[in-house]
């Protein structure tokens, strides 16, 4: 009987311990940035109000330029842009006298070409540059681009899910992964890019530099050169980088030196 009692106050120690290391590794952070995103106002208006508009990231394209590849990332729209990022493909050829865009979204047809502005704000929010390709390495990565676009298995109506999977970060993280080389990474924010269909475990991570363990996008340990190490809990990502320390936190996403780069 006590020893009995013994496991049964030891697993509701671990109970008790898990529940408050979920608390103070992903709700805690979460909250704080829900607090500080309604504070300053940063919630984008209705879809139909909202500017879309070019956010000057790019220049005029011309025939002229080298070959260009870009992703980026922005905050989505209202109550959501608390805790996760829309990415999107933009890339351009040499000889090419305009930019494509890829993106994929939650209504008709996921895989959309051309949508909005190849720079365009995402509900009112600036984009930030994930990864920025310009001539010969650019002009490499194009062709694996667009095969990986025409490849991308989750293009058939009604296939989008918004949470946890598959969705636009998901897209974006399967162009990331057909690039050799790739040196840059989503955001912990893009909710999506861990996901995994269900029955695959394990998979290499988009930069090829180490390994994830994903339930199905729900939870998941990710390990790697590139992505560090990453905690997913319900979509949420919690832990630092390796290649550049940095914290990864829910909402806040990257805290350190900018995962950014110039366009």
């Amino acid at each position: 009987m006590a020893s009995g009692m013994s496991v049964l106050l030891f697993v509701l120690a671990a109970l008790r311990g898990l529940l408050l290391t979920i608390l103070v590794l992903f709700f805690l952070p979460l909250g704080t940035h829900a607090l500080w995103w309604m504070a300053r106002g940063a919630r984008a208006p209705d879809w139909a109000v909202a500017d879309w508009s070019s956010a000057g990231l790019l220049k005029a394209p011309t025939a002229d330029d080298p070959a260009l590849v870009r992703v980026y990332a922005a905050r989505v729209g209202r109550w959501r842009g608390i805790f996760a990022h829309h990415s999107w493909i933009v890339l351009k050829p040499a000889g090419a006298a305009r930019y494509t865009r890829y993106d994929v979204v939650g209504w008709g047809l996921p895989v959309r070409t051309d949508g909005w502005a190849a720079d365009g704000r995402w509900f009112g929010n600036l984009p930030e540059t994930v990864l920025a390709l310009d001539g010969d390495a650019a002009g490499r990565a194009i062709p694996r681009i667009r095969a990986a676009v025409a490849s991308y298995p989750h293009r058939a109506l009604g296939s989008y899910i918004v949470w946890p999977g598959p969705n636009s970060n998901t897209f974006a993280a399967h162009i990331l992964a057909s690039i050799p080389g790739v040196t840059d990474t989503l955001p912990p924010t893009a909710l999506g890019k861990d996901w995994t269909p269900p029955g695959r475990l394990v998979a290499r991570t988009p930069s090829g530099t180490g390994l994830r363990l994903s339930l199905g996008g729900y939870a998941g340990l990710t390990i790697g050169w590139v992505e560090g190490v990453e905690i997913n809990f319900l979509g949420l990502v919690t832990g630092f980088d390796l290649r550049r320390p940095a914290l990864k936190l829910p909402g806040w996403g990257r805290i350190g030196p900018d995962w950014g780069r110039a366009a």
